[in-house]
């Protein structure tokens, strides 16, 4: 009864955003009616990739939750980079990367500790993400510092060069990871229980709730121009947080759902694993993108404030992280951390 009244709402809510936005709705209502519609769709998204980590494990299925979430960011981002908004996918990419390890771990950990009283993750693999989550600092401070000094051509050629290690980066990661020190990497198996669908019903249901969340993402973010306006939200809080958090519902609900069945390995990967991509992935990738579509590209030289605030992210969460271990007053430290950033962004 339960599933069936939430089927119902999944599809419901759905169709009735795509008719509101198709239709051209009042912008505050369709706001409306798609923030209810994601919050469906990433609990679906959310159900799909438990039942695939079922099978394939708990970082495989957590890896293939962030990749699928941020699918639909880079989708959105292309858009953006395609009409030039640089600075407004800037704000966006920060945000997403600071949320996912603030907010979405925050979370995650603070729900999970509710209920067990520690959880533990493989401390190696926690070793190995905070080392990531370093060069993705150092990447993006380097060329902020020394863009000043360089030309407009320079910077461009600076911006290429870092993107496509970073990728390189990346890529020689999954592979380490996924492939040549996978065993070393790996949680404690334990059994959950049967899965909630067939092995390729659940592959299946991952790509639909993706393309669920691609749509739905992009209904929502065309709302918002004129929402915030409305509200008087500034460009720079509507990039870092709104957008961020509404872009990355998907991985609120799969993480917080995985930490709360204690499997915080999954949860793990789906946070911290979803910025890395962004960071080391997503945000080179963009680099490239916008070089190959002609006229002026856009550069990795974030503001200081960006810069700040993910730098803060990554100390705080390096630190209660890099145990193996957390527990409910570490997840409830990131949420303040999180919340003092929201205040920030918003006063400026």
């Amino acid at each position: 009864m339960k599933g069936k009244i939430f089927n119902i709402g999944l599809i419901g809510t759905f169709a009735l955003s795509g008719v509101a936005h198709y239709a051209h709705w009042n912008q505050t209502l369709q706001f409306v009616i798609a923030s209810i519609a994601i919050i469906f769709v990433a609990g679906f998204l959310g159900k799909a990739t438990e039942s695939v980590a079922h099978y394939a494990g708990e970082r495989i299925g957590g890896f293939l939750n962030a990749t699928f979430g941020n699918a639909a960011e880079l989708i959105i981002a292309f858009f953006l980079v395609k009409d030039g908004l640089f600075d407004v996918v800037k704000a966006s990419l920060t945000g997403a990367i600071i949320g996912n390890l603030l907010l979405v771990l925050g979370l995650s950990v603070f729900a999970g500790g509710l209920k067990f009283k520690e959880q533990t993750f493989n401390v190696k693999l926690a070793s190995h993400n905070s080392s990531l989550m370093l060069l993705g600092v150092i990447a993006l401070f380097i060329p902020a510092i020394f863009a000043g000094g360089l030309t407009t051509k320079e910077t461009t050629n600076m911006s290429l060069i870092v993107a496509i290690l970073l990728i390189a980066a990346y890529l020689l990661w999954l592979l380490f990871s996924m492939v040549t020190h996978k065993n070393v990497l790996a949680d404690e198996v334990i059994e959950h229980g049967e899965a909630a669908w067939s092995k390729k019903t659940s592959i299946l249901f991952l790509i639909l709730a993706t393309v669920m969340v691609a749509f739905t993402s992009e209904w929502l973010v065309g709302t918002l121009e004129e929402v915030t306006h409305k509200f008087g939200l500034s460009e720079l809080f509507v990039g870092a947080f709104l957008i961020a958090i509404i872009g990355n519902a998907a991985e609120h609900s799969a993480a917080v759902l995985m930490a709360m069945k204690n499997k915080m390995g999954a949860a793990v990967e789906i946070a911290i694993g979803s910025s890395l991509q962004i960071a080391l992935f997503v945000a080179p990738v963009l680099v490239l993108v916008s070089f190959f579509m002609g006229g002026t590209p856009m550069n990795i030289v974030f503001t200081t404030y960006e810069l700040a605030a993910i730098g803060v992210a990554v100390f705080i969460t390096k630190s209660i992280a890099q145990d193996g271990s957390t527990n409910w007053y570490e997840g409830l430290l990131l949420l303040v951390v999180y919340i003092i950033l929201g205040v920030v962004f918003f006063l400026v």
